[in-house]
C-alpha cells in the first residue's frame, strides 16, 4: 500500500482543455453553458498564457493548441477531454438550451450515478473541438 499525502486531496481546483480556437471556445462555453470569462482582456493582450472560464463552481483553463501553457499534458490535443458538469435544473431545460444553440445531443437523457452516489440524469454533447461534455442533473423531471 502506498503512503498517503500529508494533506488530503479536496477535489479539483480546475481542469485544462486544449483547443484549436480560444475565442470560439470562449464564445461557445459562454453561450451554451453560461460560462463567465475571467480576465479575458489580459489573455487577449498576451499577459496570461491561458483563457479562464468560470462554469458554475468549476474553473476551466483554455489552452491554445498552438501554444499550450507549460507545464502541460504530454500530448495536448484538441478534442481529448471528457467533462461532466453538475446541472441544477431539469433535463428539459438542458435539451431546450442545446436545441436553441443548434448543439446536437450525443447521448441522453440517460440515468447516471453522480460522484456523491446519488442518481441523476445526463445529457452528452460536444464542444467545437469535439470534447465530450456532460450535464448531469439530479432533477430528472
Amino acid at each position: 500500500m502506498r503512503e498517503a499525502l500529508l494533506v488530503p486531496v479536496l477535489g479539483f481546483d480546475h481542469v485544462a482543455i486544449t483547443v484549436a480556437d480560444v475565442d470560439a471556445t470562449v464564445d461557445f462555453y459562454t453561450r451554451v453553458l453560461g460560462a463567465e470569462p475571467l480576465l479575458f482582456d489580459r489573455w487577449k493582450r498576451g499577459e496570461l498564457p491561458v483563457a479562464l472560464l468560470q462554469v458554475g463552481a468549476a474553473r476551466v483553463s483554455v489552452h491554445p493548441a498552438s501554444a499550450p501553457a507549460a507545464p502541460h499534458a504530454t500530448t495536448p490535443t484538441p478534442g481529448s477531454a471528457d467533462l461532466c458538469f453538475r446541472y441544477d435544473g431539469p433535463v428539459a431545460a438542458i435539451l431546450a438550451t442545446l436545441a436553441e444553440h443548434d448543439v446536437s445531443v450525443v447521448d441522453g437523457p440517460v440515468p447516471r450515478p453522480a460522484s456523491d452516489g446519488s442518481r441523476g440524469t445526463s445529457v452528452y454533447f460536444r464542444d467545437l473541438d469535439g470534447n465530450l461534455l456532460e450535464l448531469l442533473t439530479l432533477d430528472d423531471g
